[in-house]
């Protein structure tokens, strides 16, 4: 079954327990794209090695929520376009959907590596107009696919007046708003879902569906259950049975896998996502098919 170049030198079983595929609890399997990075299989622009398959499905995915950049304080983390394309060819990732605090870095990403990002126009709703003309720019001029709102950063409430422009620029370049979720004051998802009310025929996505309290990951379910206009992106949300109940409460086309790289790993990402309880059919929609829809990519 395994070439003689990509066999196993511990018991096969052995390394299926390991990365999960023995759960009695949600009949989860393995994460084929984790142990194909462990056993030092090739993966590239999302083939993998035939050699590795075994027979076994492997989901493609594109990762929704990703950076380029350097973030310091208590952060202290950063990746380049060149590393992050690397660290998605040994994860399998084609595509990731792409932000810089300098759009200019994103910019350049896209043009040096065209066809693995998307980009997205990060501004501060505080900037005013400029910040209007700035995600208009962007979309207009160099194919960017969304705006990134990050209230926490910027310090501003989802549904205060001063994102109003930027909701009516997004509504009528017919483009997704990404927005930060999880954190109070500024970024709780009853906020978010208060600017969805507000404008309901822009498509939001609550980027960590509310991130790492318990009460706020409920919350960003219960708010997208009640606005058809609100999406869910799963990145550094901790609790693995929430993207399962997301996904059948919200609509299984309205919610979606992200990394944050480089604030999260690809393999703890993925792998949460494969030990949800969803079927190899459910998490094509999660990796793969609903991010291609929102964006039409």
């Amino acid at each position: 079954i395994w070439p003689p170049s990509t066999r196993p030198s511990a018991p096969f079983d052995k390394i299926e327990t390991m990365v999960g595929q023995k759960n009695n609890h949600n009949k989860a399997t393995y994460s084929w794209t984790f142990l194909q990075s462990k056993l030092g299989c090739k993966i590239g622009h999302g083939k993998a090695n035939e050699g590795c398959r075994r027979g076994r499905y492997i989901v493609r995915i594109i990762d929704a929520h990703a950076h380029i950049g350097y973030f310091g304080g208590f952060f202290n983390v950063g990746i380049t376009a060149d590393e992050l394309v690397r660290q998605m060819d040994e994860y399998n990732i084609e595509k990731a959907v792409l932000c810089a605090l300098n759009n200019e870095d994103t910019k350049a990403a896209v043009r040096k590596h065209p066809g693995r990002f998307v980009g997205l126009a990060w501004v501060n709703p505080w900037d005013g107009p400029k910040a209007v003309e700035e995600a208009r720019r962007y979309i207009e001029m160099e194919g960017f696919k969304g705006i990134k709102l990050h209230p926490l950063l910027h310090a501003f409430v989802a549904n205060d007046d001063v994102v109003h422009p930027i909701a009516e620029a997004a509504r009528e370049m017919r483009v997704p708003l990404f927005i930060h979720s999880g954190h109070p004051p500024f970024s709780l998802p009853w906020s978010i879902a208060q600017l969805a009310e507000l404008f309901p025929d822009v498509k939001m996505v609550m980027i960590h569906m509310g991130h790492g309290h318990g009460v706020y990951i409920q919350a960003a379910i219960d708010m997208a259950k009640k606005y058809p206009n609100l999406y869910l992106e799963t990145s550094g949300m901790p609790m693995h049975t929430k993207i399962k109940e997301g996904y059948e409460g919200v609509g299984h086309d309205r919610i979606m896998f992200g990394t944050d790289a480089p604030f999260h790993h690809p393999s703890v990402e993925i792998q949460r996502s494969r030990v949800s309880g969803l079927n190899e059919a459910q998490l094509e929609d999660l990796f793969y098919n609903n991010i291609v829809k929102l964006l039409g990519i």
